[in-house]
């Protein structure tokens, strides 16, 4: 009896040990979120991902996606309206985000992969950059996947906003050496009865 104690003892330390070391990365949203300061036009300059999938696809078409966020005051959910150039035309989704009791916490769910996703606006000033973490549930496995994305209200970043996005890539245990940075490839207009694609010189 006194060996079995023992033996327990010794497995909870080992795993106490084990979540020391590898302990699960606390999500937590901006204080104070305003989402109606947050409503409005972003592009998503930059993704990275722990899944080999995610990026295989964002690497064979890194372009900058053009996002048109709206939201009405009686609903407790807001559209997610996204369109990106890709061969040469215009491609646009929209997306239904509901609202969650955490301020800065959004959910929906991706039918196509079966998979729950919780969105985090970690950091924004609202005006300029927003930083975003996308926990992936997959319903019938289990499995997790870690998107961490850099939103911009400009198509151009400033040089200081990469390395606070470099940090965050790093505290989620992700690689800061393979983020994807978009390419410009014109501006795609979502939401609108026609879009436009409008190329600009890439530098």
């Amino acid at each position: 009896m006194q060996r079995a104690a023992s033996l327990v003892s010794v497995l909870v330390l080992q795993w106490s040990w084990i979540l020391q070391v590898h302990p699960e990365t606390l999500v937590v949203p901006q204080e104070n979120f305003d989402l109606d300061q947050f409503m409005g036009r972003w592009y998503e300059v930059a993704a990275v991902s722990n899944c080999p999938l995610y990026m295989r696809n964002k690497r064979g078409d890194p372009a900058i996606v053009s996002l048109e966020l709206k939201h009405a005051a009686s609903q407790s959910n807001f559209t997610v309206t996204a369109a990106s150039v890709s061969s040469g035309s215009c491609k646009q989704k929209s997306t239904r985000y509901n609202l969650t009791d955490t301020s800065g916490k959004f959910f929906h769910h991706v039918a196509r992969l079966g998979a729950d996703v919780d969105t985090y606006v970690v950091h924004t000033d609202y005006s300029d950059s927003a930083m975003m973490v996308l926990l992936s549930t997959e319903t019938s496995s289990g499995n997790k996947t870690t998107i961490v994305k850099l939103y911009s209200r400009n198509r151009d970043v400033k040089a200081a906003v990469p390395v606070d996005f470099r940090a965050l890539v790093r505290q989620h245990g992700i690689s800061d050496d393979i983020i994807i940075m978009n390419e410009d490839r014109g501006e795609c207009v979502p939401g609108g009865d026609e879009t436009q694609h409008t190329p600009q010189a890439q530098v």
